[in-house]
C-alpha cells in the first residue's frame, strides 16, 4: 500500500521528550522528517505516537464472533486490524493462549493463528504479531510450540498457569465449570479428566519451564508471566529468564517486580472501569503506587486510548505520563527504537486525537493512512 505524499502537519500539539509543544511534524517515505513539504493545519488536535498494544484478545471477536462459527482468519485480520486503527493503535501483540482447555486455546488454534498472522502481516496497516501464552502444564507439546515460534517469527512468550482457575471453579462455582467445559463441547467429567492430566505434570514443569526459556531466549523471544499472584510465583520466572509482569493479581507480586527492576504490565480497561472486571487488584491504586509501567488493552482495545485521559482528567498523571504507558514504554520493553517517540528518523506510526472530544480521528502507521475520520479528514482533503 502506498504511503502519503510529504505532508507536513503543523500548528498541533506535538508529543516530544514527555511534554506537548507547538512543534510540526513531516512525515515523508515512512519516518518522521523536518524536511519542507505540503503544510496541513492541525491546530485543535494533539500529534502523538502510536499507541503499541503488548497484549489485546479483542480479535478473537472477528476469528469467531460467536464460539460455532470461526470466519476466515485472512479477514478476520484484515477487520481486526482495522478496529486498532480506530482506537490508534499502531503495533499490537495478538494474545493467543497455547493450553490443554482446547478449543480456541488449544495448539492447534494457536498454530493457525501464528501461520495466519504470519502471511497477513505485510498486508496489513497496523504491525501485527503474535503474543504466545503458553500454559505451564502443556510441557509434552514443548518441540512442537518451539518448532511454531521458531517457523512464524513470534517474539513474545508469556507463561500462564490456568489450572488454580479450574481448582477453584471445581470446588466453589460449579456452574461456572459446566458453563466452561461447555465452551469447549466437553462434559465437566471430562474436563476435571483433562485438568487431573494435566496436575500430574506438575513434578517436571520447572525443569521443562527453563529449558524452554533458554530456547526461547536463544531464539530472541522476549518473555514475561502472566497473572502473577506472589513475589514467590515472579521470582520463579524471573529465575528462567522471564522478567515481564503481566496482570499481577496482587500488589506483592507488583512490587516484587518494580523492586527487581522488571517491567509491571497492567489493563486498561481496568483503568477506565475503575476496577478489574474479575476481582483482582485495581491497575490505577499500582499507578498511583509507581508500581506500573505499562497499559494494554486486554479484551477491550478503545480502552487504551481512554485509559490515557482518563489518568489526565482524574488528576493520576499528566497526559504525557499517560500516553508513555501505552506507547514509549511498551516500545522501549520490547527493544523496538524505531517507535514509541516522534523524533526526527523514527517509523512514522502517529496518533492523532481531536484535543475537544478526545477522538483518534487519523492513524498513521509507518507513513500509512490506516484511518481518518471528522474534521481532520476535510480537512486532509479539503
Amino acid at each position: 500500500m502506498p504511503q502519503i505524499a510529504p505532508l507536513r502537519l503543523t500548528r498541533a500539539q506535538t508529543l516530544i521528550d514527555g511534554a506537548l509543544h507547538d512543534h510540526p511534524l513531516t512525515v515523508a517515505e515512512g519516518q518522521i522528517t523536518d524536511i519542507p513539504a505540503r503544510e496541513l493545519d492541525l491546530s485543535g488536535y494533539l500529534l502523538l505516537p502510536g499507541i503499541i498494544d503488548l497484549h489485546g484478545d479483542g480479535f478473537e471477536r472477528h476469528l469467531a464472533p460467536r464460539p460455532s462459527a470461526p470466519f476466515d482468519p485472512a479477514k478476520a485480520l484484515a477487520s481486526a486490524a482495522a478496529e486498532l486503527a480506530v482506537n490508534g493503535i499502531t503495533t499490537a501483540w495478538l494474545a493467543q493462549s497455547w493450553s490443554w482447555e482446547g478449543a480456541h486455546r488449544s495448539g492447534a488454534a494457536a498454530q493457525a493463528l501464528m501461520k495466519a498472522v504470519a502471511q497477513a502481516r505485510a498486508r496489513l496497516l497496523p504491525d501485527m504479531r503474535v503474543q504466545l501464552r503458553l500454559e505451564t502444564h502443556v510441557i509434552d507439546e514443548h518441540p512442537q510450540v518451539l518448532e511454531a515460534v521458531a517457523c512464524n517469527g513470534v517474539d513474545f512468550v508469556v507463561f500462564n498457569n490456568h489450572l488454580p482457575e479450574a481448582q477453584e471453579m471445581a470446588n466453589r462455582r460449579p456452574d461456572r465449570l459446566a458453563q466452561w467445559a461447555a465452551q469447549t463441547r466437553r462434559t465437566v467429567d471430562d474436563m476435571m479428566q483433562i485438568v487431573r492430566a494435566a496436575e500430574a505434570q506438575s513434578d517436571r514443569v520447572p525443569a521443562a519451564l527453563a529449558a524452554i526459556a533458554a530456547q526461547f531466549a536463544a531464539l530472541g523471544v522476549s518473555m514475561g508471566s502472566h497473572d502473577d499472584d506472589s513475589a514467590a510465583t515472579r521470582a520463579f520466572f524471573r529465575s528462567i529468564g522471564a522478567p515481564i509482569a503481566e496482570f499481577p493479581t496482587t500488589s506483592e507480586a507488583a512490587l516484587a517486580a518494580h523492586v527487581a527492576g522488571e517491567p509491571v504490565l497492567m489493563g486498561a480497561p481496568n483503568v477506565v472501569r475503575g476496577g478489574s472486571q474479575t476481582g483482582n487488584i485495581a491497575a490505577e491504586e499500582l499507578i498511583a503506587e509507581g508500581l506500573v509501567d505499562v497499559l494494554m488493552s486486554d479484551y477491550y482495545y478503545p480502552a487504551l486510548a481512554q485509559s490515557a485521559f482518563a489518568l489526565a482528567d482524574r488528576g493520576r498523571q499528566s497526559l504525557p505520563q499517560a500516553w508513555e504507558m501505552i506507547s514509549t514504554a511498551p516500545a522501549r520493553i520490547m527493544g523496538l527504537a524505531d517507535r514509541g517517540h516522534l523524533n526526527n528518523g523514527a517509523r512514522a506510526d502517529i496518533t492523532v486525537v481531536n484535543a475537544r472530544t478526545h477522538q483518534v480521528e487519523l492513524t498513521l502507521c509507518h507513513g500509512r493512512i490506516a484511518h481518518v475520520a471528522g474534521e481532520l479528514a476535510c480537512r486532509l482533503w479539503g
